[in-house]
């Protein structure tokens, strides 16, 4: 029964990296792993409102809809209005819908192994998931046959698979992955303060090894993961109240546990950049900036300058208001268009709020934003005693298009498949079979 439901939660967990990370099969291009979810979520969701079970589908789900169908008639209207054919986020309400179905099968799946459901289990996965990731870029990048048996069936490129000049995941790459990092390791905080009051000392032990890995490893996958690091350095004293001067006795055991582990894995992390090669490279990319500092006494980051360069700002009222209708760089898939040729992104950026502001302009912007906040709004009115938690993911995503336009409603679509009663039921029954141990 024991090993049943390790290999159940093994199960899961890949079924998580799957939403998480979606990748094409090669064998299966054209479809990836998010959209064949919400496929069968949608067929599953049918068949419990048939069979009259709760759904989960509620008032907050139409709520949120109305202001992504906003998004969605912005982005239609900044496309009409310029006669382009971007579509990208003219069919935003779609694309929520993709992602709350493929949630929905990850929440079942969880719900269905543990007999119950939590925001605290849900965080547990997430942060294996992304754990497992950057070990299997890691392990892909020191054995070359796992690499090519990997890429045997990883059909996605880019930022849902195989890049050629850094390490990669199971369709974790690029800033994609790291803003995804970044929220796995904001989740750690809210797990590690609770599980050091409680007294969880392997627990506790678990999300340090964790967010270390995922700095560390993701760091060389995506830079991106260092926004989540340093919100975490920001965070963590306001969760353990370190900012009051008022640790209590398991806080303080963290703090020891944090500093002793933090100093094995500079240690570890030392002597594998000094005996081998490949991760001395990807080490010196992913901290750049702090080899920089250390070797030349100055700060210097080479994606840093291209992103300065990428701050490209509208010349005419018209593109300010509703934008040009282009998010993908129209040389590539615009039919008709005559204007510059872009070497990557419209006008050369990949800033998400230009981006953003070139599509549909500051109307569609400030739409999408609404959305981005409604969404963590209802986490937070949901699960009150992770209002921080979802808070700071909000924070995280306008934090990230300073550099990318990816959006982490991915995130809110899970805390969303589920309510607070089943949270806070699922909760008190574990730390009832917590007591029963002790």
């Amino acid at each position: 029964m024991w090993i049943l439901k390790k290999v159940g939660m093994v199960l899961t967990a890949v079924l998580t990296s799957f939403y998480f990370f979606p990748f094409e099969f090669s064998f299966l291009p054209g479809v990836n792993t998010k959209m064949a979810m919400a496929g069968f979520g949608l067929v599953l969701l049918a068949f419990r409102l048939a069979r009259k079970q709760e759904s989960r589908i509620d008032w907050d789900f139409f709520k949120l809809s109305l202001w992504a169908g906003a998004v969605s008639l912005i982005g239609f209207i900044a496309v009409v209005w310029n006669d382009t054919h971007d579509y990208t986020y003219a069919t935003y309400l779609v694309s929520m819908w993709v992602w709350v179905a493929g949630a929905y099968v990850v929440i079942c799946a969880i719900r269905g192994l543990h007999g119950g459901i939590s925001v605290g289990l849900t965080c547990n996965y997430l942060i294996a998931v992304c754990a497992a990731q950057c070990l299997i870029a890691l392990a892909m990048d020191q054995y070359p046959p796992l690499k090519h048996f990997v890429d045997g069936f990883l059909g996605s490129t880019g930022f849902m698979g195989k890049m050629e000049d850094r390490i990669y995941g199971i369709g974790a790459s690029l800033d994609v992955a790291g803003s995804r990092f970044a929220a796995a390791l904001i989740m750690i905080v809210p797990q590690l303060t609770k599980s050091a009051e409680r007294g969880r000392h392997g627990s506790m032990g678990w999300y340090m090894t964790a967010f270390v890995l995922i700095t560390v490893i993701g760091n060389m996958i995506s830079r991106t993961t260092s926004v989540g690091a340093i919100a975490v350095l920001c965070y963590l004293p306001y969760a353990s109240r370190l900012h009051k001067l008022r640790l209590s006795a398991g806080m303080k055991r963290m703090y020891n546990w944090f500093f002793g582990i933090l100093a094995a894995s500079i240690l570890v992390v030392a002597y594998a950049y000094r005996t081998n090669a490949a991760f001395r490279e990807n080490l010196r990319f992913g901290f750049e900036g702090f080899f920089s500092l250390a070797e030349r006494g100055t700060w210097d980051v080479h994606s840093n300058e291209v992103l300065k360069n990428m701050y490209v700002f509208p010349d005419n009222t018209q593109t300010w208001l509703v934008g040009d209708g282009y998010f993908n760089n129209p040389n590539e898939g615009e039919p008709y268009y005559v204007g510059p040729e872009w070497h990557g992104f419209y006008k050369n950026t990949d800033v998400g709020y230009l981006r953003f502001i070139y599509y549909f302009g500051i109307t569609g912007l400030s739409a999408f934003a609404l959305f981005i906040g409604k969404a963590g709004r209802i986490c937070m009115k949901r699960f009150v005693s992770y209002r921080s938690l979802f808070a700071m993911i909000v924070l995280l995503n306008f934090a990230v298009w300073f550099k990318v336009s990816t959006d982490l409603f991915l995130v809110f679509a899970l805390f969303l498949c589920m309510d607070g009663e089943e949270d806070r039921v699922y909760e008190q029954r574990r730390l009832a079979e917590e007591s029963r141990q002790s």
